[in-house]
């Protein structure tokens, strides 16, 4: 039971630690620097003999390496130009530095007017999120500092009842029990929650606590019990919002049941509607039930996804087509309505931060969203608007 998010381009990735780094030139302190001022500087040496050249040279050794045939040195300016005519020394530069990529704010998080949020300190801080889907990346830099519990309905690395990961094309590692095996439900916590930390991206919230409640195996499938049993444990926990981006064309009694209890237990239930589109009447379960917000997809244009599935039980419309956010390892571009649906979970959580109930918060998104000229059945009350449904103006973003 799951969505197959169309459009995605995947792995567009920035491996490693959650940024990468960009080359800042070496910049004018050598070229500037007198001949008896002390310079940092790598000399790259081709023999034993340029390698002592180097050392006799230097008033300190900053770092010696193991493979490759480089120093780094503290020296007299004069002592880089002797070195520099010595056919034994292959370069001398200036020890440079680099910098880690700017965090990125996605044009998502932007056209909900989040960041205008953020800059008045709305930060969801206090809220729990419970991202229902495959698990979050436990060691991701964006998302580590609000990472809360975890629990898993399903095995993490072996595809379940559905099929093995081996074929997957993930292999991302299973350090805890609900650990995401997959990469969606990473990228959905990064658009609810990414912390703001100068790097990578920013969510929606950046301080709410995030919980994952594995529920989709590596392929992105589980069962209608397996997700039943992650709604109810929700609720049992006393969370505020469940993120459900997922679904399927058919209802299940159990899930039913599970999104009712959820909903008496104080939950803001919010699911993706569908990647059925373009089609009219389509939306998918459990977005479709009463007691769930269900949220449409649209672009860069506020054009809905072409993707999107529409119908009378759309709620609100975020954006679902290009959203950059979080992966195990890096980042990734998705398309889909799963990317729009976490938007608004994490507006939710904001408000249920500032003690709005899961009723109030439902009511208050849809009161303030931006008509942005498509139909009820496309964009339901408009587009989500996080800083409108805090009662924040963008005119207030400094």
């Amino acid at each position: 039971m799951s969505h197959n998010d169309n459009g995605v381009s995947r792995r567009n990735v920035l491996k490693g630690v959650g940024a990468s780094v960009a080359a800042a030139g070496v910049g004018t302190g050598l070229a500037a620097a007198k001949p008896d001022d002390t310079v940092e500087v790598n000399v790259g040496f081709n023999s034993e003999r340029g390698r002592q050249a180097a050392l006799s040279r230097a008033d300190e050794t900053v770092r010696t390496f193991n493979s490759i045939d480089v120093l780094t040195l503290r020296l007299p300016k004069q002592a880089v130009t002797a070195l520099e005519t010595n056919p034994n020394v292959r370069y001398v530069e200036e020890n440079g530095t680099m910098e880690a990529f700017a965090q990125t704010l996605p044009w998502g998080v932007d056209r909900v007017d989040a960041e205008v949020a953020h800059a008045n300190g709305e930060t969801g801080a206090g809220a729990d999120i419970a991202i229902v889907d495959t698990g979050i990346d436990d060691d991701h830099p964006d998302l580590q500092a609000n990472l809360g519990r975890g629990k898993a309905f399903v095995s993490c690395g072996n595809g379940g009842y559905f099929g093995n990961c081996q074929f997957s094309g993930n292999n991302n590692a299973c350090n805890e029990p609900w650990s995401d095996d997959n990469d969606h439900g990473t990228h959905c916590a990064g658009i609810a929650d990414a912390v703001d930390n100068t790097e990578g991206v920013v969510g929606v919230s950046t301080e709410a606590t995030l919980h994952a409640v594995k529920v989709l195996d590596c392929s992105g499938s589980g069962t209608f019990s397996d997700i039943a049993a992650g709604v109810e444990y929700v609720a049992d926990q006393g969370w505020d919002v469940a993120s459900m981006s997922l679904g399927g064309s058919s209802g299940s009694s159990a899930l039913k049941d599970a999104v009712e209890y959820a909903q008496g237990e104080g939950v803001l239930l919010v699911a993706a509607a569908g990647n059925d589109g373009p089609c009219t009447g389509c939306v998918g379960y459990p977005a479709a039930y009463d007691e769930v917000v269900a949220v449409s997809s649209t672009d860069s244009n506020d054009d809905l996804s072409e993707f999107s599935s529409q119908g009378p039980e759309i709620e609100l419309a975020a954006p679902g087509t290009d959203i950059y956010s979080t992966v195990p390892g890096g980042y990734a571009t998705f398309s889909g309505t799963s990317m729009a649906c976490p938007h608004v979970a994490g507006g939710g959580g904001q408000l249920m931060a500032n003690g709005a109930t899961n009723g109030d918060a439902r009511s208050q998104l849809k009161s303030t969203a931006e008509n942005i000229g498509l139909s009820s059945n496309e964009s339901g009350a408009g587009l989500l608007d996080v800083a409108a449904a805090l009662g924040l103006d963008s005119s207030d973003d400094t």
